[in-house]
């Protein structure tokens, strides 16, 4: 009788090993959720509660024309991370978190290491600009490729948003967060930050959407204007304190739910 075991050489390696499998468009669902849990399993392991997401251009550095914002994040976020030390206890609460680059995401970064905190940076692989700056701390430094991924996670944790002055991708993720909150798939209140006043409402004439119906008056509300450091602290401060640590629940899922408003109003 002929042996039907393949010698040893011939054999597949198992599907989990298998890269030719796991970079293949079959395994996609794989990679995604890939993404979901190995964040979540360094954030657990490094008992991170909840985050203050910072916003903003990659291409405001240190040394050119719009330094000055670089400089404001990076004292807001040393402000910030100062201040919520007094609420670490078995975990850590309004850690700064950034898109892990260079520019404005690099201030944050760097305000919040300078402080002595930990803080957060997730990164995502471009063609161009982005890179991990040399403040996240290690262990909460992430890559991603799919940016809906790297959405979520921006979204999951955070109890805050400051959106600096940036470009395509600052409006994006901006219009994203305010898009869920508009919208209540938020199972929380964000305190919403723009800093710098002159610089959005020359991007963006809120007024004209309210004007033109595209949004509702009250969506106005949905964040709050900034030009200083000092004023930034105290928004984000004042809604931490309203909204974070008087209602919180560490059992509260962070993000999208299908909720009907009416329906839960009811119960």
């Amino acid at each position: 009788m002929t042996n039907q075991t393949p010698p040893h050489g011939n054999r597949r390696p198992v599907a989990y090993l298998n890269d030719q499998f796991l970079n293949g468009p079959d395994a996609r669902g794989l990679r995604i959720l890939s993404e979901f849990l190995e964040p979540l399993a360094h954030f657990r392991r490094e008992k991170i509660r909840d985050t203050v997401v910072f916003f903003g251009s990659a291409r405001i550095t240190q040394e050119g024309p719009l330094a000055q914002y670089y400089e404001d994040a990076r004292t807001l976020a040393r402000l910030l991370t100062e201040w919520s030390g007094q609420f670490t206890n078995s975990t850590y609460r309004f850690v700064v978190c950034s898109g892990g680059g260079p520019g404005i995401m690099e201030a944050a970064n760097r305000g919040a290491s300078e402080a002595g905190g930990k803080t957060v940076g997730l990164n995502i692989g471009l063609p161009f600009e982005q890179f991990p700056n040399p403040y996240i701390t290690p262990e909460l430094s992430f890559e991603f490729h799919y940016f809906f991924m790297r959405k979520f996670w921006f979204a999951y944790l955070s109890k805050a948003l400051v959106v600096f002055p940036g470009g395509f991708g600052t409006l994006d993720e901006m219009m994203e967060i305010m898009t869920l909150t508009q919208t209540q798939k938020l199972a929380k209140k964000i305190t919403v930050v723009v800093y710098g006043k002159k610089y959005w409402q020359e991007i963006i004439n809120f007024d004209a959407l309210v004007k033109h119906g595209m949004i509702s008056p009250e969506d106005l509300d949905l964040f709050q204007f900034a030009d200083d450091p000092q004023t930034a602290f105290e928004l984000l401060k004042a809604g931490l304190m309203q909204y974070a640590l008087q209602t919180d629940s560490p059992e509260l899922p962070a993000i999208a739910r299908s909720v009907n408003p009416q329906r839960a109003e009811s119960k």
